[in-house]
Order: C-alpha cells, then structure tokens, then sequence
C-alpha cells in the first residue's frame, strides 16, 4: 500500500508526454522532466539508476575531456557535481563555455540530468578533523537559500544537501536547509539529503552517520531521496543496517540513494561487485560512485562494473550507446 506510488510502471500522461521508467529514457526524455517526474521514473527502475560523482577543478583524466563526460561514456545516469563553486563555477575540460551556462553545457553534452553538492553548515559548529585543502569550504558551495536559487537557476536537476571530509556539516543542519529549499522550489528539482560519511562530525559517525530518526527528519523537511552510506563502506554500516533505513525510508514515501564516499570508488573490481550487490539487497532505489579514484572521479572500469552488476550488459550498454541527440 505505501508503495504502491514509487513501485508501479509510472505513466502519467502530460499533454502527449508520459514519464517513462529512467531506465528507457533517452535526453529528450530528460529535458522534459521537472523533479517530481525524474523521482517517478527514477522508482519506476527498480534499483537500477547509477549516479556518479565528478569534480571539476582537477584535471580530467582524459585531458581534454570532462570528467563528467567520460563519466556518462561508461554507463552513469546522472552526473553529480562535486565542489562545484556556484559563485564561481569551473568545470575542466569542456568548450569555452560562460559560467552561467555551465550546468546546461554538461546537461547537452553527457544527455544525462545533472545535480551539485550544497554543503549546510551550522552556526558554531566545526569539523572535529583536519580538512584537506581541497574540500575547504568556499561561500558559493554553501548550503544557503542564495545558492540553492543561483543552482537552479543554472539548470540543476538535483540539489544534494550533504558534507565532505572534514567540512563539518550536521544532520540538523541538513534537515533545516531541506526545509527551506523545498518551500521556495517546490517541484523544480529533486532534494537529495544525507552523508556518505560523519564529514568531520564525530559524534554523527558510524552506524551514527544516519539513523532511523534522521531519516523521518530528512523526510518531513521534503527530501525527496534520503542518501545513506552504502553498506561497507563505513565502520559499522552492515547490508542488514541499511536494508532497515531503506525500508523505513519507503514507509515515509521517500526514495533511497546508497553511496560509495570512502575512496572505495577507486578499488578493484570484485570489491566493486561485492558493494554493488549489497546495495541491490538493501532495496535501494539509486545508486552512487564517488568522486575519488585516481581524483575527480571513479575509476572508469568501476563505473562500468557497477553498472553491469545493477543492471546487466543490456541496459548497460544501451545507456553506453544511445545518442545524445534522442
């Protein structure tokens, strides 16, 4: 009964358009949706959706070539932007492109929705670890309503409300910009909300990173998709943990989004499959690869093992092959 609204083929007729599973969809498809109809077709798929984080401030593995795109070459079905400054937005490797335009560049390129990281911080309240430069906070990555409204006005697809190591982000921080960003967008984008590690916060470490109670917080804030460590991943988080979370998470109506952020993304592949298929058992409804193989992204044989594990070579390579002018 709850799930009759995420675990039905969807077909909801808009005009001539109906939103197709997101596992058929081509970017045509794609620049018809608004965030409620990628949710839709997003739970239409069954667990098989393979999002992929990208930085674009490190120099793209191909050189010349975003990160985003070769991401999108082996299988992701959406591309997440991580440490992308709205105030200042860089993403290496693309064509000349304004800074305003940036998010759709890569929407055109990859055919793939597109989301960012926003990072909510809570006044007096620090990382308990030393951050690596690299993740230092900057104003324009900030979980603020001000960026949340500068993002879509670029085009984002999906806002993900989460922290990096050693930023310092608490979970009531995160429930707290939810809120906010679901009142002034509403339906534009998809509201992601949760940690794929404590990012810097001790106390929210381990099985602690997101319980039961974050989970229903998230929820009653507006998240559309609760994230959630993938299962070992972090010390403590088992596949029964989270098969728990995403369960009760599809009670509330919410969608689940499993992550791979402790550099796992950059192991071999059989550890790759192993996660992969924990994932599958969870019930999760997405799925996610970090941004940290070499650096700036999984590593590209990762990507297209976990994609073959999820959904079979079929599906794989038809999201390898179709054309992004479908």
């Amino acid at each position: 009964m709850v799930l009759r609204y995420f675990y039905k083929i969807i077909f909801i007729w808009r005009g001539e358009y109906a939103v197709k599973r997101f596992l058929n969809c081509n970017a045509s498809d794609f620049e018809k949706m608004n965030g409620k109809e990628l949710v839709e077709s997003i739970a239409s798929s069954e667990g098989r959706v393979l999002v992929c984080e990208t930085i674009g401030t490190t120099q793209p593995m191909l050189g010349d070539v975003s990160n985003a795109e070769l991401a999108a070459a082996m299988g992701a079905d959406v591309i997440l932007l991580n440490i992308f400054d709205v105030d200042h937005p860089v993403i290496h490797g693309l064509p000349p492109v304004d800074g305003a335009d940036i998010i759709r560049k890569v929407k055109a390129l990859t055919g793939r929705p597109v989301g960012i990281n926003l990072e909510p911080k809570e006044q007096g309240v620090e990382s308990a670890v030393e951050a690596d430069a690299m993740w230092g906070i900057t104003k324009g990555r900030l979980g603020t309503l001000e960026n949340g409204k500068k993002a879509v006005a670029m085009g984002v697809d999906f806002i993900v409300l989460t922290g990096n190591p050693g930023v310092g982000v608490t979970n009531r921080a995160i429930a707290e910009t939810l809120a906010l960003y679901r009142k002034e967008f509403g339906d534009a984008v998809v509201l992601v909300a949760g940690k794929m590690h404590a990012a810097g916060i001790l106390s929210e470490a381990g099985e602690k990173i997101i319980t039961r109670e974050d989970v229903k917080q998230f929820r009653e804030a507006g998240a559309d998709v609760i994230l959630m460590p993938a299962p070992g991943t972090v010390p403590g988080i088992t596949m029964e943990y989270i098969r728990g979370l995403v369960s009760f998470a599809h009670e509330l109506g919410a969608l689940t989004l499993t992550a791979v952020g402790t550099s796992q993304e950059g192991s071999d592949t059989a550890t790759i499959r192993e996660i992969a298929l924990m994932c599958k058992m969870t019930g999760t409804d997405m799925h996610h690869l970090g941004d940290a193989g070499y650096g700036g992204m999984a590593l590209p044989e990762n990507i297209l093992e976990y994609g073959k594990v999820i959904r079979g070579v079929r599906h794989t390579y038809h999201r390898m092959a179709a054309s992004i002018r479908r």
